[in-house]
């Protein structure tokens, strides 16, 4: 069986860099679920009004597909997850396949939030960082890599983005086993990793 990694915290925390360095040290033993993908599809919508809608809301996302998802990836079977393109504000008509592996890493900012996803992960991090620091990533990344604009950018940022934060996605820290102050914080990764090698080697004596 999986083991399942939660790995949360506002945007620009440093998620990705923490999810990219466990990556990096189990290789193919670990498969990676981005929450964001699993954004409702809105078709039925003009990208005018898309724009509008609250992404930073527990309501934005189709949990119970990712429950079901990893449900499936827990019981060895191969999923195909939803790919969400942010420069249209919608999801695609594509999917990736996912496969079982031992660990599998759900990162998003509000993994903790769904009780449904608390209960079934083994390991449950948030990943904290100072607000200007996050805002500054987050401006970087979305003009880089998702092909918004500055004004856009920060007009969702204060209207839904900081807002939510304080009231959905800080308060998920309490839920967490361990709050890290980096996606760069070498004590932290290294009281993980051997967590995580410590929960393989119990599940692998429980199989035997």
């Amino acid at each position: 069986m999986s083991i399942i990694i939660g790995i949360a915290g506002g945007t620009g925390s440093g998620k990705s860099t923490f999810t990219n360095r466990l990556k990096k040290e189990f290789g193919d033993r670990v498969s990676v679920i981005y929450y964001d993908n699993y954004y409702k599809a809105h078709d039925d919508m003009p990208l005018e009004e898309r724009e509008l809608i609250n992404y930073d809301h527990p309501d934005s996302f189709e949990t119970d597909l990712l429950v079901e998802h990893l449900n499936m990836l827990r019981s060895g079977k191969a999923i195909q997850c939803p790919v969400y393109d942010y420069s249209v504000h919608n999801r695609t008509d594509k999917t990736i396949e996912i496969l079982p592996a031992d660990v599998i890493i759900v990162e998003g900012i509000l993994v903790l939030y769904d009780e449904r996803l608390n209960k079934m992960m083994d390991i449950k991090i948030y990943v904290d960082a100072d607000a200007d620091e996050r805002i500054l990533r987050r401006v970087v990344r979305d003009v880089k890599e998702r092909g918004r604009d500055v004004e856009g950018i920060a007009k969702q940022y204060l209207t839904t983005v900081k807002p939510m934060h304080y009231i959905f996605v800080e308060p998920t820290k309490y839920n967490a086993d361990i709050v890290i102050n980096s996606g760069l914080n070498d004590v932290a990764f290294d009281v993980i990793r051997v967590k995580i090698e410590t929960l393989l080697k119990e599940a692998k004596l429980h199989e035997g």
